[in-house]
């Protein structure tokens, strides 16, 4: 069965009620930070940075086929807004250290000023775009009617690690945390 649906100036859309047509956003993002992998085998043991990217996932609340008057899922600005926000924030020219690496967490401490960002996890790509996910966007989309599903961290143009979710979005499952700064530099 084909629905004829009007949509402006004598135009109609034809329409398959079978078929469901899934929406999405994709969000790219980038930021500047350091880290470490505690116990790794190789270089990625020192610390290092990356000039990283991250592609945000979104769909409607409730399923991926609703968009607003206006025609979008959410406005490409407001995810910008809220996650590059967060990103920049938290992460940006900022190491982000595993809680439990104590090394690590000592020198970067020692540094003034320094800015650091304590990971529940080892800061491997898998982990931080994971927390993105499943921490940070909960937080941050909450009030735009989007849901995130799928985010990707790149740490190079040719290696991400993506985390996503299927189902349900289910809430944030700790706390999104916070950023340590130390500045004593003088106020200028």
């Amino acid at each position: 069965m084909i629905l004829e649906l009007p949509i402006s100036h004598g135009a109609r859309l034809l329409v398959t009620p079978m078929a469901a047509t899934h929406l999405a956003l994709i969000r790219r993002l980038s930021f500047c930070a350091g880290h470490r992998l505690f116990g790794h085998e190789g270089r990625c043991a020192f610390l290092h940075g990356h000039n990283y990217r991250v592609d945000i996932e979104v769909e409607a609340e409730g399923g991926g086929a609703a968009v607003d008057a206006v025609g979008r899922v959410v406005d490409f600005s407001l995810i910008k807004k809220r996650m590059l926000g967060w990103l920049d924030e938290h992460w940006d020219h900022a190491f982000i250290l595993f809680a439990e690496d104590a090394t690590a967490l000592a020198a970067v401490r020692a540094a003034e000023p320094t800015k650091y960002f304590v990971l529940p996890w080892n800061p491997t790509a898998e982990n931080m775009a994971r927390y993105l996910l499943e921490v940070v966007a909960p937080h941050v989309l909450a009030g735009l009617g989007v849901v995130a599903r799928r985010v990707s961290v790149w740490e190079t143009d040719e290696a991400c690690a993506v985390a996503s979710r299927s189902g349900d979005a289910a809430a944030a499952t700790m706390p999104v945390g916070a950023v340590v700064v130390v500045d004593r530099r003088p106020a200028s």
